[in-house]
């Protein structure tokens, strides 16, 4: 565990994924940390960030982990390299915060959580949703009981990307190669997946149909799945909607329970991005009442000052010691949700947990 008393030392491994660089941007503002040292396959692109955020450049990944003033490591890889990062840094005594999806495979999953254990680094996730306060006031009010118990729940997080040429011929291309990154609905509505398990738990089984609808460029470009729970009152069902070709939107969960509803805005891409006049983030319904509850929580400018978000509640965990907000094993999940539900679209049937 790094001192609380001299900044955390931070490396990068990999500039391939977007985020990576509204991670730095964060960090270099706060006190606590540093950034030191970054490596990429990419060895111009590496050299470029490290000039912008002040970091040396390293010609290996090995010489990173190598160094004694780095304390922990931003994994931000194609995701088919996640697993021969995570394992070095772990063997490393590096602590850890990965990009999602965690790795490619479910088997893969596995030799994560032995290496985080063998190892015992500090491991986090880097999802967005579980450090956003609307997310976090659904969280506790599902926890409390305020809605009842909980009978259907609907999560939408929707991007526009496969209508970006930028994207589709560029350098973030492998996000929909299907040996870097499975497809579209893996990529991204794991974000989604995880946040279902986060309020839900773990399902016992989804159906899904996965496919292309408005674009071919890549494996996928929407996918709904249909997951069920056990729960203490039956079962309860969950809706995921996950799309890389909607233009625009707004109402992006809806949870509901016999003694109330939760409804919330605005909180993926698209609908960020275009904030209607009058935009309301979070509304609750009690039976009690029988009247809405409106939450004036400030909506960003952009869906990346969410992801912005990641560092500090990272950093604020690891040096409290506390356990990670999202661990390996709750990696696993969101991994198996996702591999689960492409086994469902491709079988056409029915895939239990």
């Amino acid at each position: 565990m790094p001192s609380t008393l001299k900044p955390i030392g931070i490396g990068v491994l990999s500039f391939a994924h977007g985020h990576s660089g509204m991670y730095c941007d964060s960090i270099q503002h706060f006190d606590d940390a540093k950034l030191i040292a970054a490596w990429d396959a990419d060895a111009s692109r590496a050299q470029e960030m490290a000039t912008r955020f002040g970091m040396e450049y390293s010609v290996s990944y090995q010489e990173v982990l190598a160094r004694d003033d780095i304390d922990a490591v931003i994994i931000t890889s194609e995701t088919s390299s996640h697993i021969e990062l995570i394992e070095a840094a772990c063997a490393a005594g590096k602590n850890i915060l990965c990009q999602k999806p965690m790795v490619t495979t479910i088997a893969d999953c596995d030799r994560v959580i032995e290496a985080v254990d063998k190892s015992g680094v500090h491991f986090q996730m880097a999802f967005q949703m579980r450090c956003d306060p609307m997310n976090r006031q659904i969280k506790k009010w599902v926890d409390e009981g305020a809605i009842g118990n909980v009978g259907a729940i609907r999560r939408r997080h929707c991007i526009d990307m496969l209508f970006n040429e930028g994207f589709i011929n560029g350098p973030a291309k492998w996000h929909f190669d299907a040996e870097k990154n499975i497809g579209m609905f893996f990529d991204d509505a794991v974000h989604a997946a995880d946040f279902l398990y986060w309020i839900m738990g773990k399902p016992i089984s989804v159906m899904a149909e996965i496919g292309n609808t408005l674009t071919n460029v890549a494996p996928d470009d929407c996918g709904m799945a249909i997951y069920k729970w056990q729960t203490e009152s039956g079962m309860a069902m969950g809706t995921l909607y996950n799309s890389s070709v909607a233009l625009a939107g707004e109402n992006t969960c809806e949870v509901y329970g016999d003694k109330g509803v939760i409804i919330q805005n605005h909180d993926d891409m698209v609908s960020t991005r275009n904030l209607p006049k009058g935009a309301q983030g979070l509304k609750l319904f009690r039976q009690e009442t029988g009247q809405w509850e409106y939450f004036d929580y400030e909506l960003p400018p952009s869906h990346g000052e969410r992801i912005k978000a990641i560092p500090r509640d990272w950093l604020d965990t690891l040096k409290s010691g506390d356990a990670p907000k999202v661990s390996a094993r709750d990696g696993k999940v969101s991994v198996e949700m996702c591999a689960h539900a492409y086994q469902s679209s491709k079988e056409g049937q029915r895939i239990l947990f």
